[in-house]
């Protein structure tokens, strides 16, 4: 184990960190802070949970503590994937640099741009931010990026599924060639290790554990169901919080509606839970997150956004309500939990149409994880979820009695007979009846049709007859040709057209 005071760092950030009550650094931690004080560029690749932010944000602070900041000029950058985990980044840079003499800006979406570009304007030491926001910094002209001495890159592989790798190249070529790149992430895909490549200057590879692991200290559990039913899977929800000795949990989902959907699901069961996702406010996100950090509320529900980098110390439960599409989100998600050096329980609900993702999860980790069964009615909870489970219910009740079911407010309006039936007496209606079907309404006659001629194909006269596109489309006439009748048609009464009476050619 290795004490923060062979570090190389110095007594002011040394104090801070004793403050916080930590004094033996992480592995991660005691391989990447005495490198970064020398200046070097560092690749560190390290599950999540094992200290990352502390490795670079402390030799950083060092590194900043001689100098002066200048307006809209940075002299670090350091780029997180969402807003979390960069207010996060802000708060360790805030709690680490007591006594010193540095400013920082945290820039980020769903806050005003005036009160950002004020601190920009004033000059700060560290800006922290999120990708997108940066940029539209720069692009007002209100952020110039050629004073930056030292730039991080935090959750890169996050940055990847996020979309975000444009953005990072285009950042790393507005900022000097010369400047030191701390470069973190907790799984290196083919697409982050060409962009370390293009950017980083001779690298010194870190790396702690295997990419994409889960802590020895998170205990891991399967719960399979047999269904996919959404009913089904929050009472198997509701179940395992019930059994499990929870003191606040996480709860994953893929989806950002289906967070909205489980949060309040729990909530009507009398579960103290609030939803967290990106389509939230910003504020609102904030004040969830706030509430779960102090221990008021006891549920997180949350899609991935809260999956990686997140550092809340004391999360005793993680219950995955979806198997995740990628297997590198389950590690991060269960990262929540049995953060330095403390235990937590991982639950992960799977259903028969989960076989595909559950079985890359499982190449991933290597692990056997224990089964739990639940013993829930799996039936009735299938019944009551397809739509009329309370009606079906009704149906089978009034079946058991020998009781018809109510018709329908359509099928009276059907079968009610009109207003002229309705004042009509009964005995006028059978009065009237007999005479209608004896006398039925009289038909016109209609002349007999004249036998028409049996028509030909001529094909080569009725092509030549046929009056010209051109003309038809302006509403012209055919010229006459000789032989045509100048008799008046009579109609199909007991002469026919005198087109019809043309003699024919034979074929």
């Amino acid at each position: 184990m290795t004490e923060f005071s062979e570090l190389g760092l110095s007594p002011a950030t040394l104090a801070a960190v004793a403050e916080t009550g930590y004094t033996t650094a992480t592995p991660i931690q005691a391989q990447a802070i005495p490198v970064a004080l020398q200046g070097r560029d560092i690749l560190g690749i390290a599950q999540t949970g094992t200290g990352k932010t502390a490795a670079f944000t402390l030799p950083t602070i060092d590194r900043l503590a001689a100098g002066r900041s200048k307006a809209r000029m940075p002299r670090c950058l350091v780029l997180a994937p969402t807003r979390e985990l960069a207010d996060q980044v802000a708060a360790s840079f805030e709690r680490y640099s007591k006594g010193q003499k540095l400013s920082w800006a945290l820039l980020i979406g769903g806050v005003s741009f005036g009160d950002q570009e004020a601190k920009l304007d004033r000059g700060v030491d560290v800006l922290i931010a999120t990708p997108g926001r940066l940029l539209d910094h720069f692009e007002r002209g209100k952020l110039l990026m050629t004073g930056v001495q030292v730039m991080v890159v935090d959750e890169a592989d996050r940055m990847l599924d996020m979309g975000f790798i444009p953005d990072l190249e285009r950042i790393f070529k507005l900022t000097p060639p010369k400047k030191q790149t701390l470069f973190f992430s907790a799984t290196m895909p083919p697409e982050i290790t060409r962009l370390t490549k293009q950017f980083l200057n001779d690298p010194l590879r870190i790396e702690v554990a295997r990419p994409a692991t889960t802590a020895e200290t998170i205990a891991q559990h399967l719960v399979p169901i047999p269904t996919a039913d959404p009913k089904a899977k929050r009472a198997a929800l509701r179940a395992l919080v019930e059994r499990a000795d929870v003191k606040n949990g996480i709860v994953f989902c893929n989806r950002k509606s289906e967070v909205d959907i489980v949060a309040k699901s729990l909530k009507k069961h009398g579960f103290d839970a609030a939803p967290i996702h990106g389509d939230l406010d910003q504020a609102t996100r904030m004040r969830t997150l706030d509430s779960f950090r102090k221990g008021e509320l006891k549920l997180l529900c949350a899609s991935d956004v809260a999956a990686r980098g997140l550092d809340i110390p004391d999360v005793s439960h993680v219950f995955n309500y979806d198997v995740p599409h990628h297997a590198d989100d389950y590690v991060h998600r269960i990262g929540r939990t049995g953060r330095a050096g403390k235990s937590g329980q991982a639950f992960m609900i799977v259903t028969p149409a989960d076989s595909k993702n559950l079985d890359k999860v499982q190449k991933l980790i290597v692990k056997n994880v224990d089964r739990i069964e639940l013993d829930l009615d799996w039936d009735s909870l299938k019944d009551e979820s397809r739509g009329g489970g309370r009606e079906r219910g009704a149906r089978r009740e009034r079946g058991a009695r020998g009781e018809r079911a109510p018709r329908s407010e359509g099928a009276e309006r059907r079968e009610r007979p009109s207003r002229s039936r309705r004042e009509r007496e009964p005995e006028a209606a059978e009065a009237e009846a007999p005479e209608a079907a004896e006398a039925p309404a009289p038909r016109a006659e209609r002349p007999a049709r004249a036998e028409r001629p049996e028509r030909t194909e001529r094909p080569e006269r009725a092509e030549r007859e046929r009056p010209p596109r051109e003309a038809a489309r302006r509403g012209r006439e055919r010229p006459r040709r000789e032989g045509d009748d100048d008799g008046a048609v009579v109609g199909f009464g007991e002469e026919a057209p005198a087109f019809l009476l043309r003699p024919t050619r034979p074929s």
